[in-house]
């Protein structure tokens, strides 16, 4: 086996103006960023993108990262999982993500294929929501945001969702070059 890297063009990340890796699901992350700003209004500066998400199981330390987390009035939101492939393959993946990510669960759970979308309520796990139409737009989360109440995830489920986390993660092609440095 070669340790020869294949060549790959790159993009410049619609939010960040950074140049990335046009690999794997990345056009169908710049569709969706595209779509959040110019039809859900939000502001680039209300996206997070490859946010950051750590955890110790089994005294290993996993690291990731969650493509895009949408948020309103200083609270993360929306967490998206942007797919190359199947919706169906990435729910449960975002899901865990949207349940880890922070100290409260993160509202909505998304995945996303730039084109199509499924959307999750994290706290029940139930989908609330088919096609880019159905995910919360900036001023329905500014609208939602005084009365809501974010939710803790459960310590007793803290290890399985870590663990399914991961075992998703990890079977993501393409995602080992975004991943933060160690």
């Amino acid at each position: 086996m070669s340790d020869t890297l294949k060549p790959f063009a790159t993009i410049v990340d619609f939010i960040t103006g950074r140049t990335v890796p046009n690999i794997g699901a990345e056009e169908n992350r710049q569709d969706l960023e595209r779509y959040l700003v110019e039809r859900k209004g939000y502001g680039r500066e209300d996206i997070e993108v490859e946010v950051p998400i750590e955890m110790d199981i089994a005294g290993e330390r996993y690291r990731s990262v969650v493509d895009l987390v949408a948020g309103a009035g200083g609270r993360r939101m929306v967490a998206f999982r942007c797919a190359a492939g199947s919706l169906g393959s990435c729910e449960r993946e975002i899901l865990a993500a949207a349940r880890l990510l922070d100290r409260y669960q993160i509202p909505w759970a998304v995945a996303s294929d730039g084109r199509d979308a499924v959307v999750l309520d994290t706290v029940t796990g139930r989908r609330v929501g088919v096609g880019l139409e159905a995910v919360p737009g900036r001023a329905e989360l500014a609208a939602r945001l005084p009365g809501f109440e974010f939710k803790a995830l459960p310590e007793d489920r803290r290890l399985r969702e870590q663990r399914i986390f991961r075992t998703y993660d990890r079977d993501g092609v393409n995602r080992a070059c975004r991943l933060p440095p160690r």
